[in-house]
C-alpha cells in the first residue's frame, strides 16, 4: 500500500484529500505547518508528497527545496492557490506536477497514480464494465458498439462510476470527487448529471440505491450494495 503525505493547514482540504485518498486504496498521514511536513518527508515512509505552498513555520517552497536536498528522487505535487500558480515557475522548481485550488478530486488521483507508476507496469488506459469502455486518453467512451461523446463533466462522472463498479457512491462522495471540495452539498447536480448519463448510456448501467446513493450495475454477478 503506498503511504501519501498530505501537507495542508486548512483542515477542510486536508480532510477531503484524506478520505478521498483512503477510499482508493492509499495509506496517509497528515501535516499541518512546514516544519512538521519537512520532517516527516525526510522519514523515508512516504512514496509521494502532496505539498501545500501556503504552509505555516516554513514557507511550501522552502520545504521542496530542502527536501529536493534531501531526497530528489520522492515524487511532490504541489498545491498552489490561483495566485502562486501565475508567479512563475521559481517557486516550484523541483516540484514533478501542480495543481491550483480548487481542484477536481478525480484530476488529482489520475496525477498521483501516473507519478506512482515506477515499477514499469502499463498504464491503465481503458477502463472496461460489462459492454462499457471509457478511453482515458482519448475522452471517448463506448456502449458495444456505439460511441458516446460526453462533456467534460460527464466524462469524469462515469469515470468514477467505471473505478468503482457495482460500489455505492453517495452523492457526497460524487460532489466531492467529481466538482471538488468547493462544493454545494446542497446541490442536485449530480441528480443531474446522472440523469445526462443514463441517457447517453442507457438507464440500465446506472442504478439509484434509495437514501444511499447511484451504482454502476455489473450484472447478476456484481457485488451487493454495502449498508
Amino acid at each position: 500500500m503506498n503511504r501519501i503525505l498530505i501537507a495542508e493547514d486548512e483542515h477542510r482540504i486536508a480532510s477531503f484529500l484524506e478520505k478521498g485518498l483512503r477510499a482508493n486504496g492509499f495509506a496517509t498521514a497528515l501535516a499541518g505547518d512546514g516544519r512538521a511536513a519537512l520532517a516527516m518527508a525526510r522519514s523515508g515512509q512516504f512514496d509521494l508528497v502532496i505539498l501545500d505552498l501556503g504552509l505555516p513555520e516554513v514557507d511550501g517552497a522552502d520545504v521542496l527545496r530542502e527536501l529536493r536536498r534531501a531526497d530528489p528522487v520522492l515524487p511532490v505535487l504541489v498545491l498552489t492557490s490561483r495566485e502562486e500558480a501565475g508567479e512563475g515557475a521559481g517557486a516550484l522548481e523541483g516540484a514533478d506536477d501542480r495543481m491550483a485550488k480548487p481542484f477536481v478530486f478525480e484530476e488529482l488521483l489520475a496525477r498521483i497514480r501516473v507519478r506512482l507508476r515506477g515499477d514499469g507496469a502499463p498504464e491503465e488506459t481503458i477502463l472496461r464494465v460489462g459492454d462499457l469502455a471509457l478511453d482515458l486518453r482519448t475522452r471517448r467512451m463506448r456502449v458495444g458498439e456505439r460511441t458516446v461523446d460526453l462533456t467534460a463533466r460527464e466524462f469524469t462522472l462515469a469515470e468514477v462510476f467505471l473505478r468503482h463498479p457495482g460500489q455505492v457512491l453517495s452523492r457526497e462522495q460524487l460532489l466531492s470527487h467529481v466538482w471538488g471540495y468547493d462544493f454545494d452539498p446542497g446541490s442536485n447536480v449530480v441528480d443531474v448529471y446522472v440523469r445526462y448519463l443514463r441517457r447517453k448510456l442507457g438507464a440500465e448501467h446506472i442504478g439509484t440505491v434509495r437514501g444511499m446513493g447511484y451504482r454502476l450495475e455489473t450484472g447478476a454477478d456484481g457485488p451487493p450494495p454495502r449498508p
